[in-house]
């Protein structure tokens, strides 16, 4: 959903508020995609305090649907979306990229609500995603969740220079 901000600069003071319906229907990150499971309206409040201002206040919340880093379980991700931020447009395009980091949602005086949206996201992603702290992963032998309980595998690490302490182990299991 693309606004134009050059209507809000005409309307000096005033705030303008929106819902509109945000599109995103997948996050891709990393070579890795992320279904949107649930969504809200995002809503927005524009306004222009000055001459070629521009207020931008955003909120909206976002499910997405992500594998567990260790075991591959699907996890709920929420993100509860906020964005505030002033842009002068009286700047050039490159001093306005400059002062905003990388501003890839706005076009010309056009602002990019998906895009915006997806940015705040991708900032907000985690490093890790778990199904819960003590996931214990699945078994590099079978492919088993370690989660529903042991499998059987025998996981021990296959370097040959271990064999005879592995050996002395499997002796003492014997006694």
């Amino acid at each position: 959903m693309r606004i134009s901000l050059a209507e809000i600069m005409n309307r000096r003071g005033e705030a303008v508020k929106l819902s509109v319906p945000l599109e995103l229907t997948v996050l891709e990150r990393g070579g890795a995609e992320y279904k949107v499971l649930r969504k809200s309206e995002v809503r927005i409040v524009l306004s222009s305090p000055a001459a070629k201002r521009v207020c931008i206040g955003l909120e909206a919340e976002v499910v997405l649907s992500a594998p567990c880093d260790r075991c591959l379980e699907e996890v709920e991700l929420p993100f509860d979306v906020r964005y505030s931020r002033e842009i002068d447009f009286s700047q050039s395009g490159e001093e306005r990229a400059e002062d905003l980091d990388e501003l890839y949602y706005i076009s010309g005086f056009d602002l990019d609500v998906d895009r915006l949206v997806f940015e705040e996201l991708l900032v907000d992603f985690p490093a890790k995603i778990l199904c819960r702290e003590d996931c214990k992963g699945i078994c590099r032998v079978c492919g088993a969740s370690l989660n529903a309980g042991e499998c059987g595998c025998d996981r021990a690490p296959s370097d040959p220079r271990m064999a005879a302490i592995r050996d002395i182990f499997n002796n003492f299991k014997e006694v």
